[in-house]
C-alpha cells in the first residue's frame, strides 16, 4: 500500500499521505518516508491529507521527524486538505517537538573528567563562600553603625535552639567518650603500673581536642542542618523574596542573628562537654583502675595546664563561624523546589564536618609551632 506519494505542482513538492497513519503501522510509514527522502528535488514542500483515512500523534512525529532531516521546517512547509482535526493534531505535536527533552542523556564521565568537574564545583563554591562573607562582614559593620538594626530577640531565641536545646545530646556525647578513652588508655596503663597518667591523657585529650571537635561536629550536623532548611525553606516560599520587598537585609534579619548565636553557644557546649568528658574519665578510672574522684581531682589540678582548657575554648567560635556561614550560605543557594533543600542541607553537614577537621588540625600545627 502506498502510504505517500510525490508530486510536482508548479514546481513545488506535493507530499500525498495516503492510508490510515496509526501507530500500528509506524514502520511501513517510516520505510515510505525513508525511500521519500531520495526522491525529494527541493525544500519547498506542501503536505496534502485529502487522501487520508486516519491520523494519530505517533504517525505525527514521524513525518515531522522525517522532514526536518530533509530540511524542511515551519518556513518551508506548508499544509492543505487535511480534516480540522488532524490539524490540530499536527499543530500539537510540531509545538511540543519544539520543547525542550524533559532530561538530558546521562553522560559517564572517566575518573579524570569527574575529578575535574569535583575542583570546579569546589572552586564555584569557595568563591561563593567568599562573596558571602564579604556581604556579611558589610552588613556587619552596618549593624556596628546602626545597633538598632539588630535582633536581639531573634538571636535569643536562636541562642536557645543552638546552645540551651543541645546541652542534653553534647554532655551524653562527650560523657561517653570520657568512659571510652579512660577505658582504652587505662587497659594499657595497668599494664606498666602507671595507672595515675589516665588523668593525665584524659584531662588534655577531653579539654584540647575531643570536647571542641565533638560539640562542633554535633553542631554542624544539628544546627547548621536546621539554618540550611529554614533558610531554604523561606527562599523556596517566597519569603525572602518578601523580606526584600519590606526594605529589610536578608543578612541582618536571618544570617547575622544565627551567627551570633551560635558563635556564644559553642564555647559554652565546650565548656559543658569538658567537664562531662572529665566526668566521664573520672567515673572509670574510680570503677576500674582505684583512682578515688578525690586523687582523680588533685592530680587533674596539677597536671593540666590552664593553656589547654583555653586553646579548646578558644577554638569554638572559629568553628562556630564556619559553620554559620556554611550553612546560611547553602539555605541562601537553595533552588525553588523541595529536592534542592535536601540536597543543600546535606552538603552543609557534609562541608561543615571536613571544615571543622580541617581547621582543628591546622590548629594542632600552629599552637604546636608556638610552644601553646
Amino acid at each position: 500500500m502506498p502510504w505517500i506519494e510525490h508530486k510536482i505542482a508548479d514546481g513545488i513538492s506535493v507530499l500525498y499521505l495516503e492510508g490510515t497513519w496509526r501507530l500500528s503501522n509506524l514502520t511501513a510509514i517510516s520505510g515510505a518516508l525513508r525511500e521519500l527522502g531520495l526522491r525529494v528535488p527541493d525544500r519547498r514542500v506542501v503536505l496534502d491529507g485529502s487522501r487520508l483515512r486516519e491520523l494519530d500523534t505517533a504517525a505525527g512525529f514521524i513525518l515531522f521527524r522525517h522532514l526536518e532531516l530533509l530540511g524542511c521546517n515551519g518556513s518551508t512547509l506548508s499544509v492543505r486538505g487535511f480534516d480540522r482535526r488532524y490539524m490540530r493534531l499536527l499543530a500539537l505535536v510540531h509545538e511540543r517537538m519544539k520543547c525542550p527533552p524533559a532530561a538530558a542523556r546521562s553522560v559517564h564521565l572517566d575518573l579524570v573528567q569527574r575529578v575535574g568537574a569535583a575542583t570546579i564545583r569546589l572552586w564555584h563554591l569557595l568563591k561563593t563562600h567568599n562573596a558571602f562573607i564579604g556581604i556579611v562582614s558589610l552588613d556587619s559593620l552596618n549593624l556596628f553603625r546602626r545597633p538598632k538594626l539588630f535582633r536581639a530577640k531573634e538571636t535569643v531565641s536562636q541562642f536557645e535552639a543552638v546552645g540551651l536545646d543541645a546541652i542534653p545530646i553534647v554532655t551524653l556525647v562527650t560523657f561517653l567518650i570520657g568512659v571510652v578513652f579512660a577505658y582504652l588508655l587505662g587497659v594499657q596503663a595497668e599494664r606498666f603500673g602507671a595507672n595515675i597518667v589516665v588523668v593525665d591523657g584524659v584531662g588534655l585529650a577531653v579539654c584540647r581536642e575531643l570536647s571542641p571537635l565533638l560539640a562542633a561536629v554535633i553542631v554542624a550536623g544539628r544546627s547548621g542542618a536546621a539554618f540550611t532548611a529554614q533558610i531554604g525553606t523561606m527562599k523556596v516560599q517566597e519569603e525572602i523574596d518578601a523580606i526584600r520587598t519590606l526594605g529589610l537585609s536578608p543578612i541582618q534579619v536571618l544570617v547575622i542573628p544565627r551567627l551570633v548565636a551560635i558563635m556564644i553557644a559553642l564555647p559554652l557546649l565546650v565548656f559543658v562537654g569538658d567537664v562531662a568528658g572529665i566526668a566521664g574519665g573520672m567515673l572509670v578510672s574510680a570503677w576500674q583502675l582505684d583512682i578515688p574522684a578525690a586523687l582523680f581531682t588533685a592530680r587533674l589540678h596539677a597536671v593540666l595546664p590552664m593553656s589547654a582548657f583555653i586553646v579548646g575554648l578558644a577554638k569554638a567560635p572559629v568553628f562556630a563561624a564556619f559553620i554559620a556561614m556554611i550553612a546560611c550560605r547553602m539555605g541562601m543557594l537553595v533552588a525553588r523546589d523541595a529536592r534542592s533543600v535536601g540536597e543543600n542541607t546535606t552538603s552543609t553537614v557534609v562541608q561543615s564536618i571536613v571544615w571543622v577537621i580541617v581547621l582543628d588540625a591546622v590548629f594542632a600545627v600552629v599552637f604546636q609551632r608556638l610552644g601553646v
